[in-house]
């Protein structure tokens, strides 16, 4: 990985450089991921994860316990990790007890894969990895039913009134938030993006994208930034995050069609490789 104590230095490198600022519990493993198909990672947070006490939480733990949800939604595996954490722990085996005997959904196969290592085994899943996907694939099912849905505080509310159009009773806890770290990292990523140093910049949330032009703001780069965007490739996970960047006058090359952070990865390869 890019040493960044050495960011204002020229870095003569064969291998594409990849911006990755998802956040800290993230970027070990996506590191890896980047070095194994080629890339030379810069890995830099531009999300913190936080967590957030929701008044309606010891309801939702209520109503799976009891058996009151028909269905459960997490969308992502932070929100399982943010949920089972503030469980007590006397309660927590009754809870995914309860969960595995609920109709347990995944947003995608990262979560999916959190769900399995509680035991959760048959979780249903979209095809789609997204907001949208998730209304689209429980639509037929859910009418006359009880959802809780346990996510971020940036959650998109087409969830919501998507399955509530459904026909469905919706629950929304938010048991975490995600706001902006605040150090030298994330000037030093924006100092190596304006010299010219990064090679393809991948954003994985809208959240993230701000935060990336806050800094450049900050900076008083924020004008150049879109330029050094638009001549390097730029990567979204996914049509919303596509969209916040086309907001802000970035032109998206890369979109993967799952909505994965490895699926985001294999795509630019493919890309810089044709």
């Amino acid at each position: 990985m890019i040493d960044q104590n050495n960011m204002s230095k020229p870095y003569p490198n064969p291998k594409p450089v990849l911006a990755i600022m998802r956040p800290e519990s993230y970027i070990e493993e996506s590191v890896k991921l980047a070095e194994s198909l080629g890339f030379e990672p810069v890995a830099v947070p531009m999300i913190e994860v936080v967590d957030k006490v929701d008044s309606g939480f010891d309801g939702f733990v209520r109503r799976v316990i009891e058996g009151e949800s028909d269905y459960v939604i997490f969308t992502s595996a932070n929100g399982i990790d943010f949920t089972l954490s503030k469980i007590p722990d006397g309660e927590r085996d009754s809870f995914i007890d309860a969960l595995k005997k609920t109709n347990v959904i995944a947003i995608g196969p990262n979560t999916q894969k959190a769900l399995h290592k509680l035991g959760i085994n048959d979780s249903g899943m979209p095809d789609v990895y997204s907001s949208g996907g998730l209304v689209e694939y429980l639509c037929p099912d859910v009418s006359g039913k009880t959802i809780d849905i346990a996510r971020s505080s940036y959650g998109a509310q087409i969830l919501i009134s998507g399955l509530e159009k459904c026909g469905a009773s919706v629950f929304e806890t938010q048991v975490y938030t995600l706001g902006m770290p605040n150090g030298n990292e994330q000037k030093g990523l924006i100092e190596l993006a304006v010299s010219g140093k990064i090679t393809v910049f991948a954003f994985t949330s809208s959240m993230m994208i701000r935060n990336f032009f806050a800094n450049a703001d900050a900076m008083g780069v924020g004008e150049q930034i879109v330029n050094v965007l638009n001549d390097s490739t730029v990567a979204a996970i996914g049509i919303p995050t596509a969209d916040t960047l086309n907001s802000y006058g970035v032109e998206v090359e890369v979109i993967p069609d799952k909505y994965t952070f490895e699926a985001l990865v294999n795509k630019v390869k493919e890309h810089i490789s044709n």
